[in-house]
C-alpha cells in the first residue's frame, strides 16, 4: 500500500486579523510551502497526501484519527515536545516529522527552538525534517553531540526536505518607455529580510536611469522587531516626497491576487540577509519578472546576486537586471526548475 502522508499546520490568523479557518489561496510562505508539496507528492510520488490546518495541538489526534495517515508532517515549531507523549502512544504506527523552514539566524528569533529541537527526538517515532542543507548540518552536529548517536542513526532521524514550487511560468515583455520603475521588494517586514538596505539600492538604481521609483512591499505583518523597519520605510520616502519616488503599501491578499501584483512589477528584490527557499522570489520569478537576490536564495542565479550589506552594489545588479531582464529570467526559472527537479526526487524516495 502506498504511504499516506498527512501535512498539518497550525491556524493562523490572516493579516487583516481575521480567522482563518480554510486559507487556501492565502499568500503566506509557510501555507503556500506545505500546499506545493501536497500537490507535488500526489503528482509525482506513490503517496497519498493530505493537508489539514488545525487550531492548536489538540485537534492533532482528532485529524490523524480521520485521516489515518502512515506519516504526519508538521510544518514549523509549534506543536509542544510533550504533545508527542500521548500521540505516540495514540497512533503507534504513525511517524511523525517536525520540518524546519528557517536557517539558525532566523531560528535564533524563536526563543523555545533549540530545547524543542533535541526534546522532539526523545520520542522514537519522531523525527527532523529541515528544508535547508546549512541547517541540516548544524541541526545533526547538534544532534550528535546532544544524543551521542552515532552519525548513522542521526541521518536517519534529521533528515533533508527541501522545497517544491510549481513550475508554471509566464513570460513577459519588459517595458522601458514607463515614467517609473516599478521595484517589488516583498514578504514579511522583518530586521533580516533587509528592506530598508534595498530600498536605499533601488533609490541608487532608479536615480541612476533617470527615473522615477515605486517601491512595492507587503505591509501588515512585521515580525521580529519589525515594526522599527516599517516606519524608517515610510520616513526615507516621507522625506522624500518631492522627488517623485514613493513607497507602495500593499496588504496581503490571496495567492491568485498575489501573482498578478507580482506580474505587475518591473524587478523583484529578495537581497536577504537569511533564506532557506524564498517563495516570495520564486512567484515574482513564475511570473515573467527578473529578480535581484542573494546567495543565500538557493536556486537564484548567482549572475545576478547582490551584497545585502551594500546598496551601491544592490544598485549595480539592479542596473544589470535592468539592461538583461530576459536572461535574468531565463537563468533564474532554469534554476529553480533544477532545484524543484531535485526535490521530487527527494521526497519520492522519502515515502516510496
Amino acid at each position: 500500500m502506498p504511504n499516506r502522508v498527512l501535512f498539518i499546520l497550525k491556524r493562523r490568523e490572516d493579516y487583516n486579523s481575521t480567522p482563518v479557518d480554510n486559507p487556501r489561496g492565502l499568500s503566506t510562505g509557510l501555507f503556500n510551502s506545505a500546499s506545493f508539496m501536497e500537490q507535488m507528492l500526489a503528482e509525482h510520488s506513490r503517496a497519498f497526501a493530505m493537508m489539514e490546518v488545525a487550531i492548536d495541538n489538540n485537534c492533532i489526534d482528532r485529524l490523524v484519527t480521520k485521516h489515518k495517515p502512515t506519516h504526519v508532517v508538521i510544518e514549523a515549531l509549534w506543536v509542544v515536545p510533550s504533545k508527542f507523549e500521548v500521540l505516540t502512544k495514540l497512533h503507534p504506527k504513525v511517524k511523525w516529522i517536525v520540518r524546519l523552514h528557517s536557517e539558525m539566524p532566523f531560528m535564533a528569533g524563536e526563543g523555545m527552538a533549540m530545547n524543542w529541537i533535541m526534546d522532539y527526538l526523545s520520542y522514537e517515532n519522531v523525527s527532523v525534517g529541515v528544508n535547508a542543507p546549512r541547517m541540516l548540518d548544524e541541526v545533526r552536529v547538534y544532534t550528535k553531540l546532544g544524543k551521542g548517536w552515532p552519525s548513522a542513526l542521526v541521518n536517519k532521524r534529521v533528515i533533508y526536505m527541501p522545497n517544491f514550487y510549481p513550475q508554471h511560468y509566464v513570460k513577459k515583455l519588459f517595458d522601458y518607455k514607463k515614467e517609473y520603475v516599478d521595484v517589488g521588494c516583498f514578504g514579511a517586514v522583518r530586521p533580516l529580510k533587509n528592506h530598508l538596505v534595498q530600498a536605499f539600492g533601488a533609490l541608487k538604481f532608479a536615480n541612476k536611469i533617470k527615473k522615477k521609483l515605486r517601491f512595492h512591499i507587503n505591509v501588515g505583518r512585521q515580525e521580529m522587531k519589525g515594526e522599527p523597519v516599517l516606519h524608517n520605510l515610510k520616513a526615507v520616502f516621507m522625506q522624500l516626497a518631492g522627488t517623485g519616488h514613493e513607497l507602495v503599501m500593499h496588504e496581503w491578499v490571496q495567492r491568485e491576487d498575489f501573482l498578478k501584483l507580482c506580474a505587475t512589477m518591473d524587478i523583484g528584490m529578495q537581497c536577504n540577509f537569511s533564506e532557506t527557499f524564498n517563495i516570495v522570489g520564486a512567484d515574482l520569478v513564475s511570473q515573467g519578472v527578473p529578480l535581484v537576490a542573494t546567495k543565500e536564495v538557493p536556486w537564484a542565479s548567482r549572475l545576478f546576486n547582490a551584497d545585502p550589506n551594500s546598496s551601491d552594489n544592490i544598485a549595480k545588479v539592479l542596473e544589470c537586471t535592468y539592461d538583461w531582464p530576459e536572461l535574468n529570467v531565463w537563468l533564474n526559472q532554469r534554476n529553480l526548475t533544477k532545484y524543484t527537479n531535485k526535490t521530487i526526487r527527494i521526497w519520492s524516495e522519502l515515502f516510496y
